[in-house]
């Protein structure tokens, strides 16, 4: 159980990463302002997500 945790956390965590890195390249390169936007909301709700899994991941744990 604890890889299947492990692996979980490591899944959210590369989300959260590649989506602020997509939001980031499209802001730079002087892409679409709405696209940057929805990205951005995009990481919060996925930084949502990952303290949730990691909570639990954590809760399991003991």
């Amino acid at each position: 159980m604890h890889r299947f945790g492990n692996a979980l956390v490591g899944v959210a965590v590369f989300a959260v990463f590649a989506v602020l890195v997509a939001g980031l390249v499209n802001m730079l390169r002087g892409g679409s302002p709405n696209l940057s936007q929805k990205l951005m909301r995009w990481r919060v709700g996925l930084q949502f997500v990952a303290i949730l899994i990691i909570l639990g991941v954590l809760l399991l744990r003991k």
